[in-house]
């Protein structure tokens, strides 16, 4: 009888023992396994970050050299900031860049009431009540006084609309701060920021690099004649002509380019990782600061390169 009972507690405690180990092996997996796993995750983390310098270094080095090729005399063949994409390799980062003048957009400190407010209407989608009152607001918002235009907005429109800031009365310093203008939503914002600056100084806009919504905001300009005069426009570029056609409802808000570039170098690596730079760069006669930043951003990273359209190839690079 007691050999039996030998037996079975030998049985129990082996039986506890096996349980034991395979609950052993099994915690001891789960830890090498999330091991491995934390480790492949911080591996690839480390290479992501080391692809993303690479591609920001190339990017700012594609945009200082695109800034170089545009300080050059102005002869044939040389790069112009008419909006052409450049394309070349560094090694294996795939570069493109384009640059356009600032004047190809609409300069919110300088632009005439009735440029703002056709923009307005046909852009940020207002009535023309609507566009007008945004018009005075944003008006009041850059003068340099306290004398509310008929439908603007000065500081004691601001306090009774409850909000915690007041209009600068001077000019604005960022495209952002349109934003903070008294009837500006962020629906309307939104639509015109793209072509909008306060870069340019200019009262009105290249229709020459302008963008389509830049040129729709022109008074008088239809979609067809827009649509037309791109094309045209983009004929006269790839036939390399000097001067292109002009635009007839620009004339009245013709503006020349402005000595102001607005550069964007994509740098993407074969595994995926882009990265972009815009910078807005004025050169200047200063030998010890050639290049004035007037803005420097990133616009977006990502680890999919879009698709870029209508290449000029560099032809010094392939």
């Amino acid at each position: 009888m007691m050999t039996m009972r030998r037996a079975t507690c030998r049985q129990r405690q082996s039986g506890i023992a096996i349980v034991l180990a395979l609950w052993l092996t099994v915690l001891l997996t789960v830890l090498a396994s999330g091991f491995a796993f934390s480790m492949r995750n911080e591996a690839l983390a480390a290479r992501n970050a080391v692809s993303l310098a690479q591609a920001r270094a190339a990017a700012d080095g594609a945009l200082e050299r695109t800034a170089y090729e545009l300080m050059r005399p102005q002869v044939a063949g040389v790069w112009k900031p008419d909006g052409q994409v450049h394309q070349w390799n560094e090694g294996d980062v795939a570069i493109a860049i384009t640059a356009v003048d600032e004047a190809a957009k609409i300069d919110i400190n300088t632009a005439p009431d009735i440029l703002l407010k056709n923009m307005l209407m046909v852009i940020g989608g207002l009535d023309e009540q609507s566009a007008g009152a945004l018009v005075d607001a944003i008006a009041d918002w850059r003068d340099p006084d306290d004398l509310r235009r008929p439908n603007g907005a000065e500081a004691p429109e601001y306090k009774a609309a409850n909000l915690k800031y007041v209009p600068a009365n001077a000019p604005f310093e960022t495209v952002g701060e349109a934003a903070r203008v008294l009837g500006m939503t962020q629906a309307v914002f939104q639509r015109i920021a793209p072509i909008i600056t306060v870069y340019s100084r200019q009262p009105g806009v290249n229709a020459a690099t302008a963008d389509r919504n830049a040129l729709l905001a022109l008074p008088n300009a239809t979609p067809e004649a827009v649509d037309a005069y791109i094309d045209l426009r983009t004929q006269a570029l790839a036939d390399k002509l000097l001067t292109v056609p002009p635009f007839p409802p620009a004339q009245a808000f013709n503006s020349g380019a402005a000595n102001v570039w607005r550069i964007r170098a994509q740098a993407s690596l074969p595994d995926g990782v882009t990265f972009v730079r815009e910078a807005v760069l004025r050169p200047s006669p200063d030998a010890t600061r050639p290049l004035i930043a007037l803005a420097w951003l990133e616009p977006s990273r990502s680890v999919a390169a879009p698709t870029l359209s209508s290449p000029a190839s560099d032809g010094r690079h392939r």
